[in-house]
């Protein structure tokens, strides 16, 4: 009776830990299954979140340089902070608005030229992209099929020359570079004032630039965790990891000006 009882526990153990095993193997495959998370989409998202980064870094880093070498007031930084974030808000904009111009009218242009070539010379355009899905592994049948099917509708045929042979974007009519430029001037100087914004609150409260540039810290580090979070929205990553990574470049960028004022005042002779 007791052999027979120890078997009926040994049993009992052994099918608790095959069903342990049979859901752990169900869960991960059901991970495995799971749908990706999809990215935040949005026309101006790539502009804002650049903008922000790039001003918040190089705000940042412009007090933390003045505050190593001591030779400016709160006032002259806010001042200078200011100056310099308003310029650099300007050039990001422009810069946006002729960059997104410039690619806008390379891919019309470039559409202009694969329509001559297709309404002219349509066979060879009809090999090169055959050739292009076969060289994708489609099988030569399959690959003759869609090609036939595009050459009914001109316009698809095109736009498909232009995505599938030079990896390019077709132009969307619809597309504002200004507003691309109107984007990344407003997030620059939104996100770039963060830095600042220490010097601003804690006038009334102490004159000590030490306890102000402690301040700009903090809202630094607050600003470019949230940029973080927002890329790893965008495209769809670990939040903590891409939180981690950003902010990890900033302190990085700030360590560098403050080094840089540090030495120009200590080494280079510029104490007063």
């Amino acid at each position: 009776m007791e052999e027979i009882g120890g078997d009926e526990e040994g049993a009992t153990a052994a099918a608790a830990v095959t069903a342990r095993l049979v859901q752990a193997e169900e869960e991960v495959n059901g991970r495995r299954n799971e749908r990706p998370i999809e990215p935040w989409k949005g026309m101006y998202v790539k502009s804002i979140v650049y903008a922000g980064l790039d001003a918040i870094v190089t705000c940042f880093s412009l007090i933390s340089s003045i505050s190593a070498a001591h030779r400016s007031s709160a006032m002259d930084v806010l001042v200078l902070g200011v100056a310099n974030l308003v310029a650099d808000a300007i050039s990001m904009g422009f810069g946006d608005f002729v960059s997104s111009s410039t690619e806008k009218e390379v891919a019309a242009e470039e559409r202009a030229v694969t329509k001559w070539d297709v309404t002219n010379n349509i066979r060879p355009q009809q090999l090169e992209l055959l050739h292009q899905y076969q060289s994708l592994g489609m099988d030569i049948d399959d690959a003759t099929t869609v090609v036939n099917i595009f050459a009914k509708y001109t316009d698809i045929l095109v736009d498909e020359k232009i995505t599938a042979e030079k990896g390019m974007v077709p132009p969307d009519e619809s597309e504002k570079p200004w507003k691309n430029g109107l984007v990344t001037f407003v997030a620059f100087l939104v996100f770039g004032s963060a830095p600042l914004l220490s010097f601003i609150i804690l006038i009334p409260f102490t004159n000590s630039d030490t306890l102000k540039f402690v301040g700009a810290c903090v809202l630094s580090v607050l600003a470019l965790g949230f940029l973080g979070i927002a890329k790893a929205k965008i495209a769809g990553q670990n939040y903590v990891l891409s939180a981690s990574i950003t902010i990890f470049n900033g302190a990085i960028a700030a360590a560098a000006a403050y080094a840089l004022g540090w030495i120009l005042r200590n080494v280079a002779g510029l104490e007063d």
